[in-house]
């Protein structure tokens, strides 16, 4: 059962959804965050779980993991783009999903579930819809998504608001050296709070840290342009320049033209190039883990 979350998308965020839905190609070229996922998955704490809220779940790719690795009595899937609900919806089908931002989302505002927990589900659970992304949930997961808030740390606030006592906080994001390669040429780049940020949030809501590391991976590819069409196969062309994260200049005249693209390329290749001739691109998630007392 799928439904939409409210109020309607901002400008920035339709962008970003429409950047992820042309991203045909997504789960062929996003093998590194495959990987994060996979990094997720082994530091869940208990594989038998009494509601499982997955954030901004993409193609599917942490989702097919918690499907075959744990078990829950309640699924909520929450994604921006409408155009993955079919496919998130055959991989757990007694799922309810929310289609839209989950940054917005009205929390607070949830219907009273039979068993006396609100879950904030649709699904036949009890008398009406919640309309929030629910409360109570043992577990709230999100693999790669966090980074696209506008306010990335508010997460901690709304997870401590939706988590049970001894619910665990899940989920990867990436570091201020992330795609260090591209910030550097051209500027441009998503805001990532560091690690200590991090710590900081969640040692203010009274969450006890289990764990949180960075991930660190270096791709190597042939050409500039070819990290470029990387990039665009995994929906990174979304991006906001790091001097103005509340505006999104790809939304505006095409950052690329020839002139541009070559100066790049040169840039890139003086700057980033390996002994063979290659260049870099350098992934690197902070993965965390986090429970409530």
């Amino acid at each position: 059962m799928t439904h939409p979350l409210t109020p309607a998308l901002t400008a920035r965020k339709q962008l970003i959804a429409q950047r992820f839905s042309l991203a045909q190609s997504y789960d062929e070229h996003a093998f590194i965050q495959q990987e994060v996922c996979e990094q997720l998955v082994a530091l869940v704490l208990n594989p038998h779980q009494a509601s499982v809220l997955e954030i901004g779940a993409g193609s599917g790719q942490l989702t097919r993991l918690l499907a075959q690795t744990l078990q829950s009595e309640h699924w909520l899937i929450n994604e921006l783009c409408q155009t993955h609900a079919q496919t998130l919806q055959q991989i757990i089908p007694n799922a309810t999903l929310h289609i839209g931002d989950a940054e917005c989302s009205p929390y607070s505002d949830i219907s009273r579930l039979d068993a006396g927990l609100d879950y904030g589900l649709g699904n036949g659970l009890g008398n009406g819809l919640g309309k929030g992304l629910g409360k109570n949930h043992s577990l709230i997961i999100s693999a790669n998504a966090i980074q696209w808030f506008d306010s990335p740390l508010g997460l901690i606030a709304q997870a401590a608001g939706q988590l049970r006592s001894e619910g665990q906080l899940l989920f990867s994001t990436f570091t201020p050296t992330h795609f260090h390669e591209l910030k550097t040429l051209t500027g441009q780049g998503l805001h990532y709070p560091s690690e200590h940020d991090w710590r900081a949030e969640l040692d203010k809501f009274g969450f006890t840290t289990h764990y949180c590391a960075p991930y660190r991976r270096s791709l190597t590819f042939a050409t500039p342009y070819e990290v470029l069409r990387h990039l665009k196969a995994t929906g990174v062309t979304a991006i906001a320049p790091t001097s103005h994260p509340d505006q999104d200049k790809m939304a505006q005249a095409p950052f690329w033209n020839k002139q541009r693209l070559a100066e790049f390329e040169q840039r890139y290749r003086e700057q980033f190039a390996t002994s063979d001739g290659q260049v870099t691109l350098t992934y690197e998630a902070l993965l965390i883990s986090a429970q409530l007392p």
